[in-house]
């Protein structure tokens, strides 16, 4: 697809004016990211706007001692706004994107962007909303590490990957979901082995498979 028919199905592309409409096509691009490739880093202060086509995101924190939390992760449809940070005033955090598969978009110049909400209040309306969206998906992401336990943050993880691809196989190292979950490899292996024990999953390399739905959601439940 062309940089304007990825556009034309954006929530916001509607309400632009011609005039508008032709200058973010005219400073967008096409953009492809492989599974893997490191898609903004926190000095990269004004990559773009990215809308996502198709493919995966994913959202994090780096602590001071190199420890990944995973924010949120964003699929086709989605906007990824915090990759042009100088967008939004109010954001003063750093953060990193990853594409967890192979991704498709359109990378918005953040200059355009910027320029056009500005001078169009349902374009400016769409960025904070987005922002807010966001920021309750990092509360949401802070609240978990902070004041949940390990065995629950692990059951609503393998919960909504079920969910997510509609599978009982999920094909995530323990590495993958340390990270994640924003937790150490080695709670995770230990909580995965403590649920094979009880019978919810079962483990083998680079993958396992919720057996349980059941005891799963009681842990969620805190039953």
């Amino acid at each position: 697809m062309s940089v304007k028919e990825v556009l034309q199905k954006s929530e916001f592309y509607g309400f632009l004016t011609d005039e508008q409409k032709e200058l973010i096509i005219s400073t967008s691009r096409e953009a492809l990211f492989k599974k893997g490739e490191n898609v903004h880093r926190s000095d990269d202060k004004c990559l773009g706007v990215i809308y996502i086509e198709e493919g995966q995101l994913r959202v994090y924190m780096v602590s001071d001692d190199g420890r990944e939390v995973t924010l949120y992760r964003l699929y086709g449809g989605d906007v990824c706004i915090l990759s042009a940070s100088c967008v939004l005033d109010a954001i003063s955090f750093d953060v990193y994107i990853d594409a967890e598969e192979d991704t498709r978009g359109v990378v918005i110049s953040a200059q355009t962007f910027k320029k056009i909400k500005s001078k169009n209040i349902y374009l400016e309306n769409f960025a904070y909303k987005l922002a807010t969206v966001r920021f309750s998906d990092v509360m949401w992401a802070m609240q978990q590490i902070l004041f949940m336990g390990a065995d629950k943050r692990l059951s609503i993880f393998l919960n909504d990957e079920l969910a997510k691809t509609g599978h009982d196989t999920i094909k995530l190292t323990h590495e993958q979901i340390a990270k994640y979950m924003g937790s150490a490899r080695e709670v995770v292996t230990r909580m995965l082995k403590y649920f094979q024990t009880e019978g919810i999953v079962e483990l083998k390399r680079g993958e396992l498979r919720v057996v349980d739905k059941h005891k799963l959601k009681n842990i969620i439940a805190g039953k």
